[in-house]
C-alpha cells in the first residue's frame, strides 16, 4: 500500500498544475501563454537545467554518461519513427520531432524530482539537456530542412547548459546566492510550464485522430522498451534506472508544434500538434505505470 501512497504523491502534483492550466484554459480561451514561453526560454530553462546540474550532487561524468545514453535513446526513437512515417506515409523529415524528442523538461523534470529527490532531478536534467540542445538544432533542421545558426546562438537554454558543463567539468561549486537565485527560478519555471501545458492542451486540436494514434504508439510504447534495452544493457540499477525510464516514457514535446509552426507546412503543423495532444492524453494512463514500475523495481 505505502508505494500506492508515494505514487500518488509523485503524479497529483504534475497532473494537479496541469489542471490548473487546462482549467484557466477553458474558462478563458484568449489566454495568452507567449509570456510563459518567453521567459522559460529567456531565464527560467536555463536557470532550471544550471540548478538541476550543478546543485544536486550530479558529477561531469554522470552528466556524459546520461548525456551519452539520451542520444542513443534519440537514434532508437528514431528509427521505429522513421518506420512509423514509412507506414502511415507521412513526411519524413518534418514529422519526425515529435517522435523523437519527448517532454523531458516540462512533465518528466517534475515527476522525477517527486519521484527521487535532487538527485533525481539532477540526473533528469542531463536527459532534458540532451532534448533541449536537439530542439534547437536537429528539430529546427528538420522542420525547416535546413540549419539555423542564428538560432542556436539566441538560444538560452543552450547557455545554460554551456554554463552547467564548465561548473560540473572544473568541478566549481555554485555560488550560494547563484544556487538560491536559480532555485527560484527553477521551480517557477516548472509551475509555468506545468500550467501552460494545460492551457497548450485546451488550444491544440486533433485532425487525425487514427494516424495520431500510431504516432503516439510509437511515442508512448516503443519509448519505454528502448529505456529497458538501455537500463539492461548498460546494467543499470536504483535511481539511475528510474529516471533514464521515466525520461523515456515521456509525450510528445510541445516544442515540436512551436518550431514546427515556425518552420512547416500547416498540414504538417497539424499532424504535430494532434500527436502531442494523442500522446499527452495517453501519458495520463501509461505514466502511473510507469512510475509504478520505476518505484517497484529502481529504487
Amino acid at each position: 500500500m505505502e508505494i500506492y501512497f508515494k505514487l500518488f504523491e509523485v503524479l497529483f502534483p504534475v497532473f494537479l498544475i496541469i489542471g490548473i492550466g487546462y482549467y484557466l484554459g477553458k474558462k478563458d480561451p484568449k489566454i495568452d501563454t507567449k509570456f510563459i514561453t518567453k521567459l522559460a526560454g529567456t531565464f527560467g530553462t536555463p536557470a532550471l537545467i544550471f540548478y538541476s546540474l550543478t546543485t544536486t550532487g550530479v558529477t561531469f561524468d554522470t552528466f556524459l554518461e546520461f548525456f551519452t545514453y539520451e542520444i542513443l535513446a534519440i537514434i532508437g526513437f528514431s528509427f521505429f519513427g522513421i518506420i512509423t512515417l514509412l507506414i502511415t506515409k507521412r513526411d519524413l523529415i518534418r514529422e519526425l520531432p515529435p517522435l523523437i524528442l519527448p517532454n523531458n523538461g516540462n512533465i518528466g523534470l517534475p515527476i522525477c524530482l517527486f519521484a527521487y529527490g535532487s538527485v533525481g532531478l539532477g540526473i533528469a536534467a542531463a536527459i532534458a539537456s540532451v532534448i533541449m540542445l536537439f530542439h534547437f538544432t536537429i528539430g529546427i533542421l528538420l522542420a525547416k530542412k535546413e540549419f539555423d545558426f542564428k538560432i542556436l546562438i539566441k538560444n538560452g537554454p543552450i547557455y545554460g547548459i554551456i554554463a552547467s558543463i564548465v561548473f560540473l567539468y572544473f568541478e566549481i561549486e555554485t555560488p550560494v546566492f547563484l544556487e538560491n537565485a536559480t532555485f527560484l527560478i527553477a521551480y517557477a519555471t516548472i509551475f509555468l510550464v506545468l500550467m501552460s501545458l494545460g492551457i497548450a492542451l485546451t488550444k491544440l486540436k486533433v485532425f487525425s485522430f487514427r494516424l495520431s494514434l500510431i504516432n503516439s504508439f510509437t511515442r508512448m510504447i516503443i519509448g519505454p522498451i528502448i529505456g529497458l534495452i538501455l537500463i539492461e544493457y548498460f546494467s543499470l540499477e536504483g535511481v539511475e534506472a528510474g529516471v533514464l525510464f521515466i525520461q523515456s516514457s515521456m509525450p510528445s514535446a510541445i516544442l515540436t508544434y512551436l518550431v514546427g509552426s515556425m518552420y512547416s507546412p500547416k498540414k504538417v503543423v497539424d499532424s504535430i500538434a494532434s500527436t502531442i495532444v494523442v500522446s499527452t492524453l495517453i501519458s495520463f494512463v501509461t505514466l502511473p505505470i510507469v512510475v509504478y514500475i520505476s518505484l517497484l523495481y529502481f529504487i
